[in-house]
């Protein structure tokens, strides 16, 4: 057990370990994961490490060979079973474990899994994923005798999901789970909400045969939509494959974005928080950053990526923290983590207090267009210099730049971006303006830069669309 182990350069990314199972990722690599993570916690002073896994036909396997690695160390493990990432992180607080692995390959294809760690009650990302990769090459691991038993938290779970919801008259919602690993909370949660609860696809099933498990996409939408306009739902919900990221679509069927939901959420969470500092992510929409600041709150901008934005939260005592990409974090009542299950309960009593429709909420921000998330390939090595010729050019020549996470650029017609992908080889690029006129000027102008740079131009899908 004491081997030294090399992980295929791919694997460990950014924000959490991932491959393709069988071929960058396999069982031997999810126990020296095991062990070089365990020993990390056992050399801090930790004894217990709660471990669950996803939906995924991979996960079981790389589950026990992960296990198997932290028993190694002299570590207890307690097995929380199948279930989604965010259970697992309740189960490391509500156990005060010193930390917690999750086996998820979140909302990528079938073919992939991944591991998601925390510490203590903080993320695991960025150059700690690297030490993994140290320790494990040197076969530097502690070693002692360990032991695992299995629990079951998902009732403990479900009651404190429930806690929070402060609804007063009865709603009818739509929640589509999409083969993903909240399938058996959901059924558990909507036993117990007060309401109607029209389900769709709440069987845990690994190879997602109704559509991709990502909300974010809104193709992957269309049943909810359907399922809203068929049974007269007024909210439809949607999660991800590992449950840590929520779609939502109003009784009218237009999705609610993110960054959207965040500017919702504000109003409610800066009643008991005056002042707070609420925080998006670069690609969130200018209007979230103007509502924060009407109802009172200060708008901090920060990096993309759920470990930065949680490590950011805690550090400056933030209630509320999102991302374009539908991960919400609530410290308010809750624990600081992205947990979709959790953001659904406080989307649906919102709603049912307010006394009015989610499309009003919606339709209270100011209108603009925007242009989807667009991805175009440029090598590892190139992507980040690219960033940094587009910064040098704009700042020569008197932009408007803020350059907390790539290059955000304000100019009368409004916004865009363009940023590195931290866990792919791709630049991302977006703008948003209050007319299609300005928009066609913005995309125009990250085409421009792009150009100088010697790349060619993405190509922005759909034209831009009304957010």
């Amino acid at each position: 057990m004491s081997d030294a182990h090399i992980f295929h350069p791919t694997v460990l990314r950014e924000y959490d370990i991932r491959g393709i199972v069988g071929e960058t990722l396999t069982p031997a690599d999810a126990r020296a994961v095991g062990r070089a993570f365990g020993t990390m916690v056992a050399r801090g002073g930790g004894k217990t490490v709660c471990v669950g896994y996803d939906g995924r036909l991979s996960s079981p396997d790389l589950e026990a060979a992960l296990v198997d690695g932290l028993v190694a160390c002299g570590l207890h493990v307690l097995r929380i079973g199948l279930g989604p990432t965010p259970m697992l992180y309740f189960a490391t607080r509500d156990r005060e474990a010193a930390a917690g692995v999750m086996i998820t390959g979140s909302h990528n294809p079938p073919e992939y899994n991944g591991i998601k760690m925390m510490l203590g009650k903080g993320p695991v990302y960025g150059q700690q994923i690297l030490d993994l990769g140290t320790i494990a090459a040197k076969a530097d691991y502690a070693s002692g005798p360990g032991s695992s038993e299995r629990i079951d938290v998902q009732d403990a779970y479900v009651e404190r999901l429930l806690k929070d919801y402060d609804g007063v008259r009865d709603l009818k919602v739509a929640w589509d789970a999409g083969n993903g690993a909240t399938g058996e909370i959901l059924r558990r949660l909507t036993a117990k909400l007060p309401g109607t609860h029209i389900r769709l696809f709440d069987e845990i099933d690994g190879t997602f045969p109704n559509h991709h498990p990502d909300p974010t996409v809104e193709r992957n939408l269309v049943d909810l939509k359907k399922a809203v306009a068929e049974h007269g739902c007024d909210i439809g919900i949607g999660f991800d494959g590992d449950g840590d990221r929520i779609g939502a679509i109003d009784h009218q069927g237009r999705v609610v974005w993110g960054d959207q939901l965040v500017a919702i959420y504000a109003g409610d969470v800066l009643k008991s928080h005056p002042g707070a500092t609420i925080i998006a992510d670069v690609k969130a929409s200018q209007t979230l950053f103007d509502e924060i600041a009407r109802q009172g709150g200060k708008p901090l901008m920060w990096k993309t990526g759920h470990s930065l934005l949680k490590a950011k939260m805690a550090e400056v005592g933030s209630p509320l923290a999102g991302e374009m990409s539908g991960h919400i974090f609530f410290a308010d009542k809750w624990y600081g983590f992205d947990d979709a299950l959790y953001c659904a309960v406080r989307l649906i009593g919102l709603v049912s207090k307010l006394g009015v429709t989610l499309a009003s909420l919606r339709d209270r921000l100011p209108p603009v267009v925007n242009t989807p998330e667009t991805r175009f390939q440029v090598s590892e090595e190139r992507k980040f210099q690219v960033v940094q010729e587009v910064k040098e050019r704009l700042s020569a020549a008197g932009a408007t730049v803020n350059a907390i996470d790539g290059v955000r650029v304000n100019t009368p017609d409004g916004w865009w971006l363009l940023r590195a992908s931290n866990t792919q080889d791709v630049l991302v690029a977006r703008a948003e303006s209050g007319t299609p006129e300005g928009l066609e000027r913005l995309k125009a102008m990250v085409v421009e830069q792009l150009e100088k740079s010697g790349l060619p131009a993405p190509s922005f899908e759909d034209g831009g669309s009304v957010h």
